[in-house]
């Protein structure tokens, strides 16, 4: 893992930027306010005037020393009016912002490889992941008067929505893009590593696994405090609105704290489904094996088991013709079959199909609970394969034992069982000195917050100062630009890791779960939905607080229709065509173009 350094070069540069930062905020206040303790204890008159007249020339570079061109904000970058000179100030603070959001991603991983997931993973991380863009929200609320506030609002809500429709447009796009391979025919699961048909519309592609799909429908959902927000003006009621936003940040609070549970927990309820999904490979192997075996069918004409014949089979597993099949004896059938490279437990498995069939808990199976067990599972594996209904068993025999055979292979493959092997095939250092390593990704995360809670005012500023300048909205400014800014690194992280063209690395691209202990991954889903619930709330409870004016309804929409079009999309499919692209790559002008129409030729705003 590609870790940044800490320099000491760095950490000088962040103390300077720190001093002249809060001199700078000192200057001006001095200068806004000359009855300050300086100036009532005498001593402010031959110096104060003389050190306003440099700073007011320095800062303003104006020939009227009677007119202010400029209000100082905090920062280290001189006050500037022009468009060049504000477009500047978003690419140094932006840059900062960037520099942010890289040292928390760069120290979340290395806190998460010591640490491991659960809490820390689930509660503390995510949270740590939207922490920039929560403070450019955050600020763009709290700056100066509630006038001031209302109006740069807009950037905060302009880089929630950026935020969101970049990750799941042009960074989703890209993912299937770079990270495209065949898809097989047989199961319309993408081939890791093998990419022979280009750019193929149909036959090129992303698969990715169950959970992925787990992690679009939360997202999805995660977008319902926007519609009780927004409730008031979709029946265009003007009364009510400051409760409907107390609501929407209560419900939106409540889906934070479920949701990282949910990433508490969820890795446990996954190991358990595929423990189950496992145990189904074995179940389906052992059939086909014994269909081969059979002296004769295993159902008859009528399609039922033929218990006849699975007698006769128990014969053949009973080694020691004892009239029973011990663990020993069915531990040597189960490594005699082929499972297609599935990695398990074979005593595991043992003790399962022995829980299976043993009904007396005498750690043997006679021949009755034989017939019975195995007579359960063809019932089950027609169930999962389709009923055989015709009075001709014999050749449908074969097929629907497949046809299971099959079925349960690419549920095990869906659940992400592939990852176990991915990891076996790795690498896997032990991590050396930890008390170091815990250090420095100690360091690296109070080093992003530090940046980001310095840094976000100014950049504000600066995007409300370049609008001012340039007459472009400052949500369309904010939309562009600061997501490029906060979520840089992680997307390029994203885009990096799907280049690697595996199935396994698809799904934690796109997902935000996984079961290993070093999870090296970036998830878009999981990035959108801590969107719509820690920034939201960061949003609204700005909102509340400080009584201002809900009026984002275009805003809004383009939010709910990226999140539900692509939620959808994703909720209901493991397997993305390359052509699903450029379904993703259209949203991101339609939502620009949309907002602009609803506000400017509609009047929504």
């Amino acid at each position: 893992m590609a870790v940044p350094a800490v320099r000491p070069q760095f950490l000088c540069l962040l103390l300077f930027l720190a001093i002249t930062a809060v001199h700078s905020r000192f200057l001006s206040s001095s200068i806004s306010n000359p009855s300050s303790d300086l100036v009532s204890d005498g001593i402010h008159d031959g110096i104060q005037n003389r050190t306003n007249s440099y700073y007011h020339l320095l800062l303003n570079s104006s020939e009227e020393p009677e007119t202010e061109s400029c209000e100082q904000s905090y920062g280290f970058m001189p006050c500037t009016t022009t468009a060049l000179g504000n477009m500047f100030l978003i690419i140094v603070y932006g840059y900062l912002m960037f520099l942010a959001a890289t040292y928390l991603s760069s120290g979340s991983e290395l806190l998460l490889e010591i640490l491991g997931p659960g809490i820390v993973g689930g509660l503390f991380l995510p949270a740590l992941g939207a922490l920039p863009d929560a403070m450019l929200i955050m600020v763009s609320g709290l700056s100066g008067s509630v006038e001031t506030a209302q109006s740069q609002v807009s950037v905060g809500m302009g880089l929630l929505a950026g935020s969101t429709v970049m990750l799941l447009t042009l960074i989703w796009g890209t993912c299937i893009l770079v990270g495209k391979c065949d898809i097989r025919e047989t199961d319309s699961i993408a081939i890791d590593g093998q990419d022979t048909k280009g750019m193929h519309l149909t036959s090129s592609g992303v698969s990715t696994d169950i959970w992925t799909c787990y992690a679009a429908r939360i997202m999805a959902i995660s977008v319902i405090p926007f519609v009780i927000v927004q409730f008031p003006q979709m029946i265009h009621s003007t009364a009510g609105r400051q409760v409907a936003v107390l609501i929407g940040l209560a419900v939106s609070v409540s889906m934070f704290i479920s949701y990282c549970l949910y990433q508490v927990f969820q890795p446990w309820v996954q190991r358990r489904r595929l423990a189950f999904a496992k145990h189904k490979h074995v179940i389906s192997g052992i059939l086909k094996h014994l269909k081969q075996r059979s002296l004769g069918r295993l159902l008859d004409d009528d399609g039922e088991p033929d218990r006849e014949v699975i007698r006769k089979l128990f014969g053949t597993v009973d080694v020691d013709k004892d009239n029973y099949v011990s663990a020993s004896e069915l531990k040597a059938l189960i490594i005699g079959i082929t499972f297609d490279e599935i990695n398990f437990d074979r005593d595991d498995a043992v003790a399962k199909v022995m829980s299976d069939f043993d009904s007396s808990l005498d750690a043997r199976i006679d021949e009755n609970e034989f017939v019975h067990g195995v007579t359960k599972w063809l019932n089950e594996a027609k169930r999962g394969a389709g009923s055989i209904t015709a009075p001709d068993a014999g050749p449908r025999t074969m097929k629907f034992i497949n046809d299971y055979h099959l079925q349960t292979k690419k549920e095990h493959t869906l659940l992400g069982a592939g990852e176990e092997t991915e990891q076996s095939d790795e690498v896997i250092e032990e991590v050396e000195n930890p008390r170091w390593i815990s250090f420095k990704a100690v360091l690296m995360l109070m080093l992003g917050t530090a940046i980001a809670a310095a840094f976000a005012d100014p950049l504000v500023d600066a995007v409300d100062n370049f609008s001012a300048a340039t007459s472009i909205p400052t949500f369309f400014i904010s939309f562009i630009a600061l997501p490029l800014a906060t979520n840089s690194s992680e997307a390029v992280s994203a885009i990096i890791f799907a280049t690697r063209k595996k199935f396994r690395t698809a799904s934690l691209t796109f997902s935000e779960v996984c079961i290993s202990a070093t999870p090296r991954f970036f998830s878009l889903y999981g990035a959108v939905t801590m969107n719509n619930v820690l920034c939201l709330s960061v949003f609204l409870a700005i909102v509340y607080i400080r009584g201002l004016v809900w009026d984002f309804s275009s805003e809004v929409l383009v939010i709910l229709i990226v999140c539900l079009v692509m939620g959808a999309f994703a909720s209901f499919r493991t397997t993305f065509p390359l052509w699903t692209a450029s379904i993703a790559f259209l949203l991101y002008p339609f939502s620009l173009a949309l907002v602009y129409v609803l506000d400017y030729v509609f009047g929504w705003s």
